[in-house]
């Protein structure tokens, strides 16, 4: 052991061995002794020498190292050193915290080296599956080794790594235990292995995300203190940044599971915000990001859209406002804020409806967005600051005519309120201020009050400004104008690029698409000419862009000019371009918009984001305009009097298509509307038809018991008519049975009038029919008609069978009469006789029923405009009825003769046989003798 002394600093006698031999020593005892001791104490050796011979010992050490990994799995201890000194050679900390210090070449080979041993380990990808089962052991002395080499390698080799472990079996689940650790170190790191090992790969981000990771990393947040807490919030934080980053499945997840609002409490900001701390700042700064990330505008606009409406619900944007409008809040928490608020209610109009709802706690109270304004037009404010705000002002009013149309009433004459600042006054008030940067935020500002809404740029037309004392108002464009062509104090002041830039942009926006508002700035007679004058001159290079500004403005008055003034058509503009600029050069210098570089930096996002003051000139939606009108401009310029004129026929004929295509849709929409009506109409016939049917069957049913009941009692009178007896009890009837005949005979000649009348009010009805038929005058109907007229033979049809069955009644009603009369003690029994009342009486309630359906019917037939044909057929068939019902009645009085010379013939036939047949008021004398006689019997025999 005399190396290791010499190693560790005691004294040996002889030559020292130099490092190299040293740890060459010291690998071969790794390799070839057999008692676990010696093993364990070389590679303690190796660990105390890897940091300062970290070339030597990576070079001849780390294969026995990974030996001892795979070897001696049941010694803890070993595994500990060893995965210390593999750590060592990869990562030293030590040269790590010296890194300010040295010089970039000694920096560069420990990056060299670090990357080099870091290849070398990976040359076989199974020691990375090696290292991930070694997460499994629960002893700290190995656990945390494996857990920081890990994250050495992820460092260096991040991709290669992560390739391993994404086709390694439940690599990433190992890999996740981590956070449930109860050893916070463990755990800690184990937050900063993930944070390499989800960087830039969508895949482990994904399969974090299902290991359920949010809902491990919000507990950690909770459980730290939320903003309040440590380092190890913010390295949740920026997990959590990671795996929802430009990773639109994770963000679906992470709003699907409800975790949007537990981050509502992470922004409960109390009264004194004195005194935050470092880490709270970040802390605050990172949720705010992690808020952004969930409405980012690359995001798509159904995922940005559900989140928004998310934050408003649970009160995340509501929290928001209340930390924009509190006071002592950082700088830096109050920029970011104001750029989160613009994401949450960009494109969504119930969060800019709020917003817009939002007062500051002042006296008097003001909106939110006039406090916001009054910041970005004031110079002292810082730049960061300000660029939020005008940012916010932009996102307020994306898609949102609403708000668009509120902010250009607040300068209309009409709307201006002198006792309040409001939107319209601060926006004109930066535009004409001296400060540069006020005036292109305002004017970029009033643009985006006009984007896409022509409406709003008539509107503006009307803005008068009051200059100066003793002189007229002059209209807000006529000032505008003024600013950018006068020789005047205001010159001078517009004669900064950055002012010139934002009107020229103000101008281009509002006169676009707007052929009145491109009326009104050609009526101003030195227009035209400044801008030819600004095209044609040979400026230097920071007035390019001024003059391809300039050229776009006055190829919108080419592109969108209705003619209307003569001095300045289309084709005199034109005209004047080839005279005075060319159209080769009006088309360069149109092009030096678009190959500036700022251009570029603009389209990217919608943000406004300039590392200076100076290099803010170009606005996001401006760059669409610019794209948008172009080419088309270009197209104008270069385009011959004749191919005008045939374009203008060409538009002509397009808007006559488009008025021939407009009405028919709205013949097609008012058919649609008939049709639904119709549709209708047929629906509550069709259920009418319905019922109807259904009444018409339970009346056959009843009509057929009837016709059952019927021939029973002609069976039962059948066989109860005998011709033998005498006396008061012939066929076995007694007298009282006879008193009770007679009443029902009484009844049923009452009945027999009442069916007089009825047949009396039926004749009318049919007049009625009759006389409404030829009445009815309207045009040809359709299916509805049709079904009503189905309904109404239905109906007929039922009256016949009723005056059928009352028929059959009358003739049942007669028979029995006729019997009575003729048989004075041969009667029906009383209940036949109660069920034939009974059935009169149902019958009458259904004849009824019947004639108010037909008058309901009556009713539809007079309202009808369409059936004329039809009810002329309906007329006819109407009148054969009316013939057919009269020869009913004949027949039935000739019926009623019948009968009453049956009744005759049978009195005859009685007398003829020897029988007494006496009226009615001898049988009630002699029925009365009878009943006095058969007393005094009585009284006799007691």
């Amino acid at each position: 052991m005399n190396f290791l002394r010499g190693v560790m600093g005691g004294q040996a006698a002889g030559p020292q061995p130099t490092g190299a031999e040293t740890i060459q020593k010291l690998c071969d005892r790794v390799a070839s002794s057999t008692l676990l001791e010696d093993r364990r104490d070389a590679v303690r050796a190796l660990k105390s020498l890897s940091k300062k011979y970290r070339m030597e010992v990576g070079t001849q050490a780390m294969d026995h190292l990974v030996t001892i990994l795979q070897t001696d799995r049941s010694d803890s201890e070993i595994l500990g050193y060893s995965l210390d000194t593999l750590y060592n050679i990869i990562c030293n900390d030590e040269e790590e915290e010296q890194d300010e210090s040295e010089d970039e070449n000694t920096q560069k080979q420990t990056d060299d080296l670090c990357a080099l041993f870091t290849e070398k380990f990976l040359q076989d990808p199974e020691r990375i599956t090696l290292l991930l089962t070694l997460l499994e052991e629960f002893d700290f002395h190995v656990r945390w080794p494996a857990v920081k080499l890990l994250t050495a390698l992820l460092k260096s080799q991040g991709a290669q790594v992560q390739g391993i472990i994404l086709v390694s079996p439940m690599g990433v689940s190992r890999l996740m235990d981590l956070l449930a650790d109860s050893r916070e170190v463990i755990r800690n790191d184990g937050l900063l292995l993930l944070q390499q090992l989800t960087r830039g790969n969508a895949a482990i981000q994904k399969i974090v995300a299902f290991e359920n990771a949010f809902e491990r990393l919000l507990d950690i947040i909770t459980e730290e203190g939320s903003s309040d807490g440590g380092i190890v919030v913010e390295d949740c934080l920026l997990l959590l940044l990671n795996l929802l980053k430009n990773n639109s499945s994770n963000q679906n997840f992470f709003k699907e599971g409800s975790y949007i609002q537990r981050m509502k409490p992470w922004f409960e900001v109390g009264d004194d915000n004195s005194g935050w701390s470092a880490q709270k700042v970040t802390n605050l700064h990172l949720m705010l990001q992690l808020v952004r990330v969930m409405v980012s505008p690359v995001n798509s606009p159904g995922a940005t859209a559900s989140c928004q409406k998310c934050m408003f619900q649970c009160g995340l944007l509501q929290q928001l406002c209340t930390i924009l409008m509190a006071t002592g809040v950082p700088a830096d928490i109050l920029t970011e804020t104001i750029n989160t608020v613009s994401e949450v209610i960009r494109g969504s109009q119930i969060n800019q409806d709020y917003f817009a709802s939002v007062n500051a706690p002042s006296s008097p109270p003001r909106p939110a967005i006039v406090v916001l304004l009054m910041s970005m037009v004031n110079e002292r404010q810082p730049f960061v600051l300000r660029c939020a705000v005008l940012y916010c002002f932009q996102c307020f009013l994306y898609k949102n005519q609403k708000g668009q149309g509120e902010i250009v009433a607040t300068l209309l004459p009409s709307t201006i309120d002198a006792n309040s600042i409001s939107a319209g006054q601060l926006l004109c008030g930066g535009l004409f201020s001296a400060d540069s940067l006020s005036n292109w935020c305002a004017a970029v500002a009033l643009a985006h009050a006009l984007q896409d809404n022509l409406t709003q740029k008539e509107q503006l037309l009307r803005v008068q400004l009051a200059t100066s004392l003793g002189k007229p108002p002059v209209s807000l464009l006529q000032q505008c104008t003024n600013i950018l062509s006068q020789g005047d104090k205001i010159v001078r002041r517009g004669s900064k690029v950055q002012t010139r830039v934002g009107l020229l942009m103000l101008l281009c926006t509002w006169i676009s698409n707007c052929p009145i508002a491109v009326t009104h700035f050609l009526h101003n007679q030195d227009n035209v000419p400044f801008l030819t004058a600004q095209i044609s001159e040979n400026l230097g290079e920071d007035e390019r862009l001024v003059q391809g500004l300039c050229a776009l403005l006055l190829g919108i008055c080419i592109y969108h000019n209705d003619n209307s003034l003569e001095n300045y058509t289309k084709e005199k503009l034109k005209q004047l371009i080839e005279k005075r600029i060319g159209k080769e050069n009006f088309v360069e210098k149109l092009g030096f918009i678009t190959k500036h570089e700022l251009y570029s930096r603009a389209a990217l996002k919608p943000q406004p984001v300039f590392p200076s003051p100076e290099q803010m000139l170009f606005d996001h939606e401006f760059t669409k305009l610019v794209k948008d009108l172009e080419g088309v401009i270009t197209k104008a310029v270069h385009k011959s009097t004749e191919e005008d004129k045939k374009e203008e026929e060409v538009k002509k004929t397009l808007e006559q298509h488009d008025n021939i295509v407009t009405r028919y849709k709205e013949l097609i929409r008012e058919q649609d509307a008939q049709i639904q009506e119709l549709k209708e109409q047929v629906a509550a016939l069709s259920s009418q038809h319905e019922q109807m049917q259904a009444t018409v069957a339970q009346q056959l049913s009843q009509i057929q018991q009837h016709k059952d009941q019927y021939n029973i009692l002609k069976l039962k009178l059948g066989k109860e008519s005998p011709s033998q007896g005498d006396g008061s009890q012939q066929n076995g009837l007694q007298t009282e049975e006879l008193s009770q005949l007679r009443e029902e005979l009484d009844e049923l000649r009452k009945q027999h009038a009442v069916l007089q009348t009825q047949l009396a009010e039926r004749d009318a009805l049919i007049t009625t029919l009759q006389s409404s038929s030829q009445t009815t005058e309207s045009p040809a109907g359709g299916s509805d008609n049709t079904e009503l007229l189905q309904e109404l033979e239905a109906l007929r049809s039922q009256v016949q069978s009723q005056s059928s069955e009352i028929s059959h009644l009358k003739t049942e009603r007669q028979e029995l009469l006729t019997r009575a009369e003729a048989e004075p003690s041969d009667t029906a029994p009383p209940s036949a006789s109660a069920e034939l009342e009974s059935r009169l009486a149902a019958q009458t309630s259904e004849t009824e029923k019947m004639k108010r359906s037909v008058a309901e019917l009556e009713q539809q037939l007079a309202a009808s405009t369409s059936t004329a044909a039809i009810l002329q057929t309906e007329k006819e068939k109407l009148q054969s009825e009316v013939q057919e019902s009269k020869k009913e009645q004949d027949d039935l009085l000739m019926l009623l003769a019948d009968q009453d010379q049956k009744i005759h013939s049978l009195k005859k036939r009685l007398k003829d046989l020897g029988e007494t047949v006496e009226d009615e008021d001898d049988l009630d004398t002699k029925d009365q003798t009878s009943d006095d006689d058969d007393e005094e019997e009585d009284e006799d025999d007691k």
